[in-house]
């Protein structure tokens, strides 16, 4: 995903050294505790729409996951921060951490899990990213995507729509760029193993969890896994220090619960590996083959948007505007909290001609998260209206994109005299 202008406002490398709470060593703090949280509050709701958004068909697993994770944080070495936690509808065996204990889950990783131990080690992993102050040392140390405009490739960026290879739900996956390194990783796992022993869970779930993330890296040939494992790269050398961690040592599983509350999701499984299927057949431009696999997913899971989203592309792809817009005001009523169905039924709606509904829903989708199509495409509905001014207000934030959206927005400007 390529993001636009709005990146963080430099950040002044000068600190104060403070000890680690996790840790307790003394270390120069470069972001100070209250900006860490207020980073976190300001990027937790965009990076979570970048990513699929949340996980809505099933609401209780989020609960599920909230609770565990609000149970790790009180035994934490840093228990007052504001923590949360949210499932995100998202394919991908990922979680990450923001600034100041905001903590997301992907789906695809909850799905890998065996039970309530292993989900558990996950989660104290990530509070200690956030407690140790690991993701606010990544916003010193590079530039994290920035939390403004956002373009998102061809599957948005105009109604030819080329390769339909975005159609997954993993829209922004890369947008959380920290690179977590080998001391930062190591430190996640031993104080997370120790947060899990707080609560009574057995520590070899942790042990178990590394052994998987070695598992998918070491068959693993594709490009966007190649990153994810650059993030949290899993590595021989930490499955041994957890296995000594863990040594003699036992604790609870809690399978019973972890089959509870995830069930629903373990049941969809097939409704999501048919969205899958009907991805590659449409990179592969088969899209009849396309069609019926989302139908399928449909048929499993009528509450799931995503799938409604992909059908919708799909119809999009064969030049039938007027039934994929029915089918993202489907989804985005699904989701309502999603910025993309909301995107998709706008620009389908100008393809078709209507220009209230068009509006209506780009604006949403902007209120949700800043994209470069929307803002081009209420550009030009107000150059359709006359309103030059506004049209020119909305080309000037689509212009700093740097493909094609940006170019045809800075094309429109020069037609209307510049800025």
């Amino acid at each position: 995903m390529r993001i636009l202008a709005l990146l963080a406002a430099p950040i002044v490398l000068t600190g104060c050294l403070a000890t680690n709470p996790v840790t307790g060593n003394k270390e120069i703090v470069l972001m100070p505790l209250s900006e860490q949280i207020a980073t976190g509050e300001k990027s937790y709701i965009p990076y979570q729409q970048q990513q699929g958004g949340q996980y809505t068909v099933d609401p209780g697993l989020t609960r599920y996951v909230a609770s565990l994770g609000q149970s790790l944080a009180k035994v934490s070495d840093q228990p007052e921060l504001p923590y949360e936690f949210v499932v995100l509808n998202d394919s991908t065996p990922n979680a990450w951490a923001l600034p100041g204990g905001k903590v997301a889950i992907n789906r695809g990783l909850i799905s890998m899990l065996d039970d309530e131990a292993q989900l558990a080690a996950v989660i104290g992993h990530e509070i200690v990213h956030a407690a140790a102050g690991h993701s606010a040392a990544q916003m010193t140390r590079q530039t994290f995507i920035g939390m403004g405009s956002v373009a998102l490739g061809a599957v948005a960026q105009n109604t030819q729509y080329g390769d339909l290879i975005m159609m997954g739900s993993q829209y922004g996956s890369g947008a959380l760029n920290a690179h977590y390194g080998r001391d930062d990783e190591l430190e996640a796992d031993e104080h997370g193993i120790k947060y899990m022993e707080r609560l009574g869970y057995d520590p070899k779930a942790a042990v178990e969890l590394q052994e998987k993330f070695l598992a998918l890296k070491n068959g693993n040939d594709g490009d966007f896994m190649s990153n994810l494992f650059a993030s949290h790269p899993p590595s021989g050398e930490r499955v041994n220090r957890n296995t000594g961690y863990a040594a003699g040592k036992t604790g609870k599983r809690n399978q019973a619960a972890f089959d509870a509350a995830t069930r629903q999701l373990r049941k969809d499984q097939v409704a999501y590996d048919l969205q899958a299927q009907a991805i590659k057949y449409a990179n592969n431009k088969d899209l009849g083959k396309a069609l019926d696999m989302i139908d399928q997913a449909i048929k499993k899971q009528p509450k799931e948007a995503l799938f409604f989203i992909t059908k919708g592309q799909l119809l999009l792809a064969q030049k039938d505007p007027q039934n994929a817009y029915q089918l993202f005001t489907q989804a985005a009523q699904k989701n309502p909290t999603y910025f993309l169905p909301q995107l998709m039924a706008g620009i389908s709606a100008k393809e078709i001609g209507n220009k209230a509904d068009a509006k209506r829903y780009l604006a949403s989708s902007l209120r949700l998260l800043p994209t470069a199509q929307a803002n081009y495409y209420l550009g030009e509905i107000s150059l359709q209206e006359g309103d030059k001014s506004t049209a020119k207000k909305y080309f000037n934030v689509a212009a700093s994109d740097q493909g094609d959206v940006g170019k045809a927005a800075q094309e429109q400007l020069a037609r209307l005299g510049g800025v």
